[in-house]
């Protein structure tokens, strides 16, 4: 699991919240096996590439996370694209569809206000049970929820957890 502790507070830089979708919303990472493949590789890229993940959910046919980076955002746009890249070329393997488009584009969303900080941690760590797949965050292997529990103090993770997140507007019609 993700090495890092949950941040209380943003840096001067802010963090930033990336949704990616699968193309024609296709749901192509419908296994364990896949799931999990992305969600390795986005730990070690996003170590790679100096962001500390303050939350992520990846379901079969999209993706959120909010992340902070070590210095400057500058790398986000590469890191994003060695992420496409990397898992859509072992998906294409495993499954033998050499060259099919897997991924479509990704929003990303800069945070510098704590309410929409907070806000959008517990959006991402809920996404699974706001798309039907299961009845507690926690119980989804593939989101940050059951580790942002046993990670965050209590009294963040209280914080988060009762933040609105309703009126969000986020990409996420998968």
């Amino acid at each position: 699991m993700w090495h890092h502790s949950p941040l209380h507070q943003l840096g001067e830089s802010g963090a930033y919240m990336v949704t990616a979708g699968t193309y024609q919303k296709k749901r192509l990472f419908s296994s364990d096996e896949l799931l999990t493949m992305v969600q390795d590789s986005l730990f070690r890229i996003a170590a790679e590439y100096r962001w500390q993940l303050q939350a992520w959910a990846i379901m079969a046919n999209h993706y959120h996370f909010v992340a902070l980076p070590d210095g400057a955002p500058t790398s986000l746009a590469n890191m994003v694209r060695r992420l496409h890249a990397q898992t859509a070329t072992e998906l294409n393997r495993k499954l033998a569809t050499p060259g099919r488009k897997v991924w479509f584009q990704y929003w990303d969303t800069h945070l510098t206000f704590e309410k929409s900080y907070l806000a959008r941690l517990n959006y991402v760590h809920n996404n699974p049970v706001h798309h039907g797949l299961v009845p507690a965050a926690t119980a989804y292997q593939w989101c940050s929820a059951a580790w942002f529990e046993r990670n965050a103090k209590p009294s963040f993770y209280r914080t988060v957890s009762n933040f609105k997140c309703d009126r969000l507007n986020v990409p996420d019609d998968f």
